[in-house]
């Protein structure tokens, strides 16, 4: 299936949010995820099986002074 992460194109198997996060190295607890132009909870994570056409926005948060 085809989805869109942060504006590039990516075609994956079937997976939920969470495990789409581990497979591109990222640490699930240390991003936000929008989802179709909606924040999903973290709890919800393991839980939204990702879907054809899905738009995904992963942002890191970066620590600083």
């Amino acid at each position: 299936m085809n989805i869109t992460v942060n504006g590039e194109a990516k075609s994956i198997a079937s997976m939920n949010v969470h495990d789409f996060l581990h497979s591109i190295d990222i640490d699930p607890r240390r991003v936000a995820v929008e989802l179709n132009m909606d924040i999903l909870p973290k709890a919800e994570y393991q839980g939204t099986v990702l879907k054809d056409g899905d738009t995904l926005e992963i942002v890191h948060f970066v620590g600083g002074g």
